[in-house]
């Protein structure tokens, strides 16, 4: 039996498969610097910004929860707005100048790294 056997005939749905890795992990750490306008409206950030002079930072992580404090350093540590947290899948998404949302990322790799003990990827930028 699979999980096809529970649908009603001819009705297809889609499965998604989530795989969590265990552990204290930065598995993305990416820069995107002056990202096309489409890309924020996509993600339902503020486009009212100066693109050439803009970023959007991307951190994944785990475990999911340590997001939260990685936004508050984010928030702490450079000029950066918030875009999106997710505490159940370790996302955290923000925006601002280039050389702010790489300091963001590099102070919340070295607290990390240094007194969690987390497992760091490299920072990425496009």
């Amino acid at each position: 039996m699979n999980l096809d056997d529970f649908n009603t005939p001819g009705e297809h749905k889609m499965r998604i498969v989530q795989e969590l890795v265990p552990g204290k992990q930065v598995t993305l750490a990416h820069v995107i610097a002056s990202p096309d306008p489409i890309v924020y409206r996509k993600l339902g950030l503020d486009p009212q910004l100066d693109y050439q002079r803009a970023a959007i930072g991307i951190l994944s992580m785990s475990p999911a929860e340590i997001s939260v404090i990685a936004g508050d350093m984010a928030v702490k540590t450079a000029n950066i707005d918030l875009g999106f947290i997710d505490r159940f899948s370790g996302t955290l998404i923000f925006t601002g100048r280039i050389s702010e949302v790489e300091a963001a990322i590099q102070a919340i790799n070295k607290y990390l790294e240094e007194k969690l003990k987390f497992t760091i990827c490299e920072i990425t930028r496009t």
